[in-house]
């Protein structure tokens, strides 16, 4: 029988590191990148609080447009139920 032929799989794992192309974050340095992460989270929070500032202005528009119908007697006769029987 032939003598088989055993491989090390340490020559893979250095041409695995050397095949990985060097990204933007290892040619950064840490503060720039610090600066960039901080620019970032300013960016993801004024998002947020514009978004909360949408909402809360939504909500105001929607009772201050309920506040008018209450005061509106049209619009109250048009959507009350006509059963007047369960008011006696």
């Amino acid at each position: 029988m032939a003598k088989s032929k055993r491989h090390t799989p340490a020559p893979k794992a250095q041409n695995q590191n050397q095949d990985q192309p060097t990204t933007l974050k290892d040619l950064l340095s840490s503060d720039v990148l610090e600066k960039l992460k901080a620019q970032a989270d300013e960016a993801k929070a004024a998002e947020a609080q514009r978004k909360e500032q949408e909402r809360l202005q939504a909500e105001e528009a929607r009772k201050a447009e309920q506040k008018r119908r209450d005061n509106d007697f049209e619009y109250l006769l048009n959507n009350s139920s006509m059963d007047w029987k369960k008011h006696k």
